[in-house]
């Protein structure tokens, strides 16, 4: 009997365990991911923080322009309000001002505004500064001329005084040498009365005049004098006051009054109006009635004025007289 060798049964390979390596390639790809948003996690915090810094940047930036214009426009405030009469000066150029102002804080009222437009910003308020600051040199050589001027009008106003000083003492000066002349010519031009007569008259009924010495007879008296000869008193008509002084010491007058250049106002007798001839000697005779009133003996004053002084005088004696005479 032959042997024949039974089969042997075909051995199945084993199963190769992956796990480790499916294990392996989850880890490295939970890894790989978590190392991927921690790089994109990075990344953005970076770019968050360099939005952060480019707003903290603008923000800084746009503060440091504000607070510039702010200075601008006190600045140009204070210039406007320095004084009234300066005022003109900016006014003239105020809508470019007032235009330049309000770019600048259009800009700067931008919640969002970019650098370029904060660029632009910062320039126009370089601008205005610049603006200002020629304002400011123009101002002060607008005070400095007024200071000039000033100066100028109050020396011409001390001049003007001291001139009108001048003036008025010269026009006194001249006031007084035009009443001295005056009064000199004055003086020069009133007339002088010589060779004085005085008669007493008795009058008779067919007109005839004759002289007497006694009171009781005398119906009037006869004065007579002649005007000396003046070269300055013009001719024409002269008012001569004759002034009479009776016996008893009081004024022969009816209340008529002129003004004396030494005795105030005086009584008169009579007005004499004589036309006088200038540069001749010139006779006057008038006779002198005592209206209502007999003579009284003693001694009669005669006074003669012209021109507010006395220009002669003379005396008649009346005596009281006898049964007879």
């Amino acid at each position: 009997m032959s042997y024949t060798p039974s089969a042997t049964p075909t051995q199945q390979p084993t199963p190769k365990d992956n796990r480790k390596t499916i294990y392996a390639i989850l880890i490295i790809a939970l890894i790989g991911t978590w190392g991927y948003l921690i790089y994109d996690k990075t990344k953005d915090k970076e770019t968050n923080d360099r939005k952060d810094a480019q707003i903290t940047v603008v923000t800084s930036a746009k503060d440091s322009i504000q607070a510039a214009f702010n200075d601008a426009s006190a600045r140009l405030d204070s210039l406007s309000g320095s004084n009234v009469k300066l005022q003109g000066t900016l006014a003239e150029k105020n809508d470019e001002i007032i235009k330049m102002k309000a770019n600048i804080r259009s800009i700067l009222n931008k919640k969002n505004a970019t650098a370029n437009e904060l660029a632009e910003a910062k320039k126009m308020v370089t601008d205005l500064n610049d603006k200002i600051s020629g304002y400011e040199a123009e101002i002060e050589k607008l005070k400095g001329e007024n200071q000039q001027l000033t100066a100028q009008n109050t020396q011409l106003t001390t001049d003007k005084q001291q001139l009108t000083t001048e003036k008025q003492q010269i026009q006194d000066n001249l006031n007084t040498t035009t009443a001295e002349k005056n009064n000199i010519t004055d003086v020069a031009s009133t007339l002088h009365a010589s060779n004085i007569s005085i008669e007493a008259l008795k009058l008779k009924g067919n007109g005839q005049e004759k002289e007497t010495t006694t009171a009781k007879r005398a119906d009037a008296m006869k004065i007579s004098f002649e005007l000396d000869e003046n070269r300055i008193a013009p001719t024409g008509s002269k008012d001569l006051f004759v002034c009479v002084t009776g016996p008893d010491g009081k004024a022969i007058s009816n209340g008529t009054t002129f003004s004396t250049r030494d005795d105030g106002d005086k009584s008169y007798t009579s007005k004499v109006q004589v036309n006088y001839e200038q540069g001749k000697r010139t006779p006057v005779s008038f006779n002198w009635h005592q209206d209502g009133m007999k003579y009284q003996p003693g001694n009669y004053k005669i006074e003669i004025y012209h021109n507010g002084f006395k220009i002669g005088e003379g005396v008649k004696t009346l005596k009281k007289g006898g049964l007879f005479s």
